[in-house]
């Protein structure tokens, strides 16, 4: 009779995903004539795909820079930003930036800013698409009416609508605002905020955004990136936003959640790490 050995098979290896938006051990220093001057260090962030991150911090945290090296408008002195793995050299259509000053050519229309967006991304789209792409988009920030008019006729608010409408045309892997809002009144910017929302929601965008607003980042972030002071700046908190989406600003103020998490933002700026002019 012959025996016969069972083996255990062997356990499968599971392959750890890549994260898809990373940060890991960045620095940034900049030469001057009192020696290096470091802005940033040992900063180690993880961004999920679909997620929304606020960061927050008072000036000369580093918060803009961090942007920049997302973007790939500015290198870290040391350490990497990646991708879904691929480290970030430069800028790329995959990564799209909307900045406070919305950086329109004040001599195109607002259909022509985004279109030239869109063609210098995708040129060999037939023209009828592209033009089709453009549209849609105004049409999605509300701007039917006014997409044949110039910057220059435009208000504060609906040239930021512009602004969004062309970065979301190329369909970018990850949208960067730096302070959208900050610029713009009370009402408008509640408007923008729960457009901002809508479409993010709807098109599953990975934000990463820049904010002095706490209660902004309360409303659109899924967790808020509170950084130390500047200069050698770094992560300090990371502070997780539980509401559920789509968001109610109405709902939220009434959630006592909303004014834990407010109260420990406010702490962390304005106790822990107040910001002392010279």
């Amino acid at each position: 009779m012959t025996s016969q050995i069972l083996t255990s098979p062997q356990p499968v290896q599971l392959q750890p995903s890549v994260p898809y938006l990373e940060l890991e051990n960045i620095s940034k220093v900049y030469p001057t004539s009192n020696g290096p001057y470091t802005v940033m260090e040992n900063i180690n962030l993880t961004i999920n795909e679909g997620e929304f991150v606020c960061v927050i911090g008072h000036s000369g945290c580093g918060k803009t820079t961090m942007l920049n090296m997302v973007s790939g408008f500015a290198k870290p002195t040391t350490g990497e930003v990646r991708l879904q793995g691929q480290r970030i050299t430069r800028p790329g259509p995959d990564r799209m930036v909307v900045f406070q000053n919305y950086a329109l050519l004040p001599w195109k229309t607002a259909f022509e800013n985004v279109y030239l967006a869109v063609n210098a991304v995708q040129p060999e789209k037939p023209r009828r698409e592209k033009l089709e792409i453009v549209r849609s988009h105004l049409a999605m920030v509300g701007l039917e009416e006014a997409m044949h008019k110039k910057p220059g006729q435009l208000s504060g608010g609906m040239k930021q609508r512009v602004a969004i409408a062309r970065a979301l045309s190329i369909c970018p892997q990850v949208l960067i605002l730096d302070e959208p809002f900050g610029a713009l009144d009370a009402i408008t910017k509640e408007e923008l905020q729960e457009e901002l929302l809508k479409i993010c929601d709807t098109h599953k965008v990975t934000v990463m955004m820049i904010t002095h607003d706490i209660d902004e980042a309360l409303f659109l972030a899924d967790r808020v990136v509170m950084m130390t002071n500047g200069p050698q700046a770094t992560v300090g908190e990371i502070m997780d936003v539980p509401f559920d989406r789509p968001r109610d600003r109405a709902r939220l103020m009434e959630d006592p959640r909303y004014y834990t998490l407010r109260n420990q933002a406010l702490d962390f700026l304005f106790s822990r790490f107040a910001h002392h002019e010279d």
